[in-house]
């Protein structure tokens, strides 16, 4: 069960058309770590602010490729909530239910590129604590990506340590859509949604 109760939309209209809606039109539902955030306005503003400039379209990183290095960070760091969302935003991204499953094998699998696996590698050990990146994993990258390339996904792994910070302490819960999609995308996978599971879903 959260730990801080989400609050209300019809509580916080003025948050709503910019911050929840635009979010519900993409994914169908609004996530609990925002609506929990929203007790402290300027900090969701700042946040939702930092992801359009991480996620920006015109990085050289593919969005695809960034969805995935949110999705290992986030396995990383142990935080369930976090895998789940991450594992259905890079199905939106385009990338198969396969894909995303063998993630962990990224290194061995014919399904990832040279150029994904330095990325992953790279995201994997910059999310360890302690912080495990070499300068070989930082060399990796540069050949594909070049220096811009490198702070484009460590922007995505520090945005995913705030949320797993944040979730993980919170216990926040999942949302039902969420859950419901994980549950199929990461269908065969080792994950849980533990502390995380809808209360609706924890009735069953």
């Amino acid at each position: 069960m959260t730990r801080v109760t989400p609050l209300r939309r019809e509580n916080v209209p003025e948050l709503d058309e910019k911050f929840f809606k635009p979010y519900e039109a993409a994914h169908g539902y609004v996530p609990n770590s925002n609506l929990v955030m929203a007790r402290r306005p300027k900090m969701l503003a700042a946040f939702r602010a930092l992801r359009q400039a991480v996620f920006d379209p015109d990085n050289i990183v593919p969005a695809d490729t960034l969805a995935l290095v949110g999705h290992i960070t986030s396995k990383a760091a142990g935080c369930q909530y976090c895998v789940a969302h991450t594992a259905n935003n890079s199905e939106l991204s385009g990338l198969s239910a396969e894909k995303i499953a063998e993630i962990w094998d990224y290194e061995r699998s014919p399904l990832f590129d040279d150029a994904e696996r330095a990325a992953l590698r790279f995201a994997q050990c910059a999310a360890l604590v302690p912080n495990m990146v070499s300068d070989e994993d930082v060399e990796a990258v540069k050949k594909h990506y070049n220096e811009d390339g490198i702070v484009e996904i460590l922007g995505v792994v520090c945005w995913y340590g705030f949320l797993n910070r944040w979730n993980d302490s919170l216990a926040t819960e999942l949302e039902d859509v969420a859950f419901e999609k994980a549950s199929q995308t990461l269908k065969g996978t080792d994950w849980s949604a533990g502390k995380h599971t809808p209360k609706q879903a924890r009735s069953l």
